[in-house]
């Protein structure tokens, strides 16, 4: 399965290729949420229609705090915070640490890479199977390797 890249400005969404068919059934949602072991409140269904009805997208939480915000939710940024990292406990999200305290959510779960523009601070998937390792290092023992994310950081080129 090819996943086309999708970069995200926190604001509107832009997508790069076919978009991920979004949730937009409330039934669907309610399913999503018991499936993965959370009760569906009134909150994470309404978190959930912007997460998951517009397909595969990045967000931070304070950007979906804001949408939730400009869609008439009364929510805290607080409980914004909170429900995405029980979405990401759960396997609903993917929790992507960027740098220091910012922390991305995608609603991509599957292992995959990403490109991070560092004047925008969008951030967009990396095309599946573009990127190859040679070999990673022994992990210390006692521990096992679960996963390896790439963050490639860009910037626009300087002119000469």
């Amino acid at each position: 399965m090819t996943h086309h890249p999708m970069i995200t400005n926190f604001r509107a969404p832009i997508q790069l290729g076919k978009k991920a068919a979004p949730i937009k059934d409330e039934h669907e949602l309610k399913a999503k949420l018991r499936a993965a072991g959370l009760r569906p409140t009134s909150q994470r269904i309404s978190l959930s229609k912007l997460l998951y009805g517009n397909g595969d997208r990045h967000v931070s939480a304070e950007a979906l705090h804001a949408e939730a915000r400009e869609a008439g939710l009364q929510m805290s940024l607080s409980t914004v915070y909170n429900t995405l990292n029980q979405f990401a406990d759960a396997g609903l999200l993917r929790e992507i640490a960027v740098q220091g305290p910012r922390t991305y959510f995608h609603t991509r779960t599957a292992p995959h890479h990403h490109f991070m523009d560092e004047v925008s601070k969008r951030m967009f998937d990396v095309v599946d199977g573009s990127i190859e390792f040679a070999k990673l290092p022994a992990p210390p023992e006692g521990m096992e390797i679960v996963g390896c994310d790439v963050i490639i950081r860009l910037r626009p080129k300087r002119k000469a």
